[in-house]
């Protein structure tokens, strides 16, 4: 592997390393499922929605309420197309990020989108407000923090020590074979 592979977030499984079967693969990725890790993984559908699709645990209850309150909507899904025929694992990352606010006389709404791969992506919030009309009532709102590292390395371990490449793409196109 070199230096323009590494640029281009390529990892390769060790020499020797004899690749196992996809349905195989697939199960060890959903396996990764489980209360400690901040993201879920679930079979796709195939095709350019990818076999294996990773989200980030925002719409959990507990995360849905603390970006409610802060008007943020924030995702990261990481889509996985399974090539039998390569031996590669397909990877392509999506971010979505929706904010708005409301008052009076204003409304305003940003919306941003990405996809292809995110080189990292750390981010955090907190705030502190009144809660209510007691003005004695004023304390902490919401504190979150997303590390996209969190998501990408667990899954890029599992595709490696089972003998496939870890393969970032630009495009939903580029999934499948």
């Amino acid at each position: 592997m070199g230096l323009l592979d590494k640029l281009k977030g390529i990892k390769e499984p060790e020499q020797g390393v004899a690749p196992v079967p996809a349905s195989e693969l697939q199960e060890k990725l959903l396996a990764l499922n489980n209360d400690q890790v901040p993201f879920t993984i679930k079979a796709g559908p195939g095709g350019d929605e990818g076999d294996v699709v990773a989200e980030w645990k925002i719409v959990d209850a507990g995360w849905y309420e603390i970006f409610a309150k802060a008007n943020l909507e924030k995702s990261h899904t990481i889509r996985l197309g399974l090539s039998q025929k390569d031996n590669e694992a397909r990877v392509l990352e999506e971010s979505r990020t929706v904010e708005w606010s409301a008052g009076i006389p204003s409304l305003s709404a940003s919306i941003e989108v990405f996809k292809g791969r995110t080189m990292g992506e750390k981010s955090f919030g907190t705030a502190y407000a009144w809660k209510g009309a007691n003005p004695l009532d004023y304390g902490q709102v919401y504190e979150y923090r997303f590390d996209v590292s969190e998501m990408k390395d667990p899954i890029a371990e599992v595709v490696t020590k089972n003998g496939w490449s870890y393969r970032p793409v630009m495009s939903r196109g580029k999934l499948s074979d």
